[in-house]
């Protein structure tokens, strides 16, 4: 498995913020972006495997356990909840706990993996990670939460779609493990938006069509005027058009992809493409999207026939025939191919 280090807040966001003329704001998205790069160098390496003894002797069932950074930047920071403990008077643990929980319960109760790894892995949480952190993260190894600035970003455990959006990375880690950059980096992050989504849709018991689409929607804080989450699904580079944050950059279609070398090739931008060919799928099958819609993007990652640095061009294919694999040559089939090709992404 490579290196992982993944955050929610794109860099091309904070590194504008970096730019305001609001000496706070500015600040805290520097001051991001420097633990950022801090964070990323410490994961150059990747992260010890478990023996082979260590996997086997895990028992079945959600557990986890969360720490308390106390604002520092120490990983794990000190124990204050595992599986099966009372809440605290701390809502950012409550709140990362039922997190945790939510997303191992789709993973789980859905498609019948044993939490992120499939092996049954300890779901680990590290909250009040440094000072107006504006960021939350998988580094490989765990979900850390910042506390946010409390005007351009606020807590980042209010979204429960932004854990749900960490912890996919881990998933994503353990089975397709696509490469961060570029195309296969755009759908390393599409995957962990439509998880994230899914993992809000089904806590909340909603069918596509009563959806939000939203990635981070509660996340802005009161210096954000114009703007309800960091991504719309939906629509694609509508989430956020704010002087602070500037204008949403996501494309919808390939005819309007971004190519550049910032944020290893536009992965948090091109994004926008497959998670709307995701939501065209799901809202032409109605319902659940997580049953048939999701079923489908899950088979593809998990099937173990997907490359590592795969393009949109042959994840594309890939959930067509899984589509077709699961369901055989019916609606389901059709509703991929007219998905993707509305996005402009063209399926043989």
């Amino acid at each position: 498995m490579t290196p992982h280090f993944c955050t929610i807040v794109p860099p091309h966001i904070l590194e504008r913020v970096a730019r305001s003329a609001d000496p706070a704001l500015a600040e805290a998205a520097r001051r991001t972006l420097v633990v950022d790069a801090a964070q990323r160098t410490a994961r150059s390496l990747p992260p010890a495997e478990p023996s082979t003894r260590d996997r086997a002797g895990r028992a079945a069932g959600v557990r986890r356990t969360i720490h308390d950074v106390h604002n520092g930047t120490e990983l794990p920071g000190d124990k204050i909840r595992d599986e099966g403990g009372e809440e605290t008077d701390d809502v950012t643990e409550n709140r990362a706990y039922a997190g945790l929980g939510a997303t191992y319960d789709l993973f789980k109760n859905v498609y019948g993996r044993e939490s992120i790894d499939g092996e049954a892995m300890p779901l680990l949480a590290s909250i009040h990670f440094d000072e107006k952190y504006d960021n939350a993260f998988w580094n490989g190894e765990q979900m850390v939460f910042g506390d946010g600035d409390g005007e351009l970003f606020l807590d980042f455990t209010i979204p429960l779609d932004v854990i749900g959006h960490e912890l996919t990375h881990g998933v994503t880690q353990h089975t397709a493990d696509l490469a961060y950059y570029g195309q296969s980096g755009a759908l390393n992050e599409s995957m962990s938006d439509v998880f994230g989504s899914l993992v809000k849709q089904y806590a909340l018991g909603q069918t596509a069509d009563r959806a939000d689409w939203l990635i981070g929607a509660g996340l802005l804080g009161p210096a954000v005027d114009r703007g309800e989450a960091l991504r719309s699904m939906k629509a694609p580079g509508t989430a956020y058009d704010d002087d602070v944050l500037g204008k949403d950059p996501q494309p919808a279609t390939m005819d309007d992809y971004v190519r550049t070398h910032a944020d290893n090739g536009g992965v948090h931008i091109n994004s926008g493409i497959p998670n709307h060919a995701f939501y065209l799928v799901a809202t032409a099958l109605g319902g659940h999207a997580w049953e048939r819609a999701g079923q489908i993007w899950y088979d593809t990652l998990t099937g173990g026939k997907l490359s590592s640095e795969a393009d949109f061009a042959e994840f594309a294919a890939a959930t067509v025939a899984a589509a077709k694999a699961r369901y055989g040559d019916g609606e389901e089939v059709t509703a991929v191919r007219d998905a993707w090709s509305a996005v402009g992404v063209p399926v043989d």
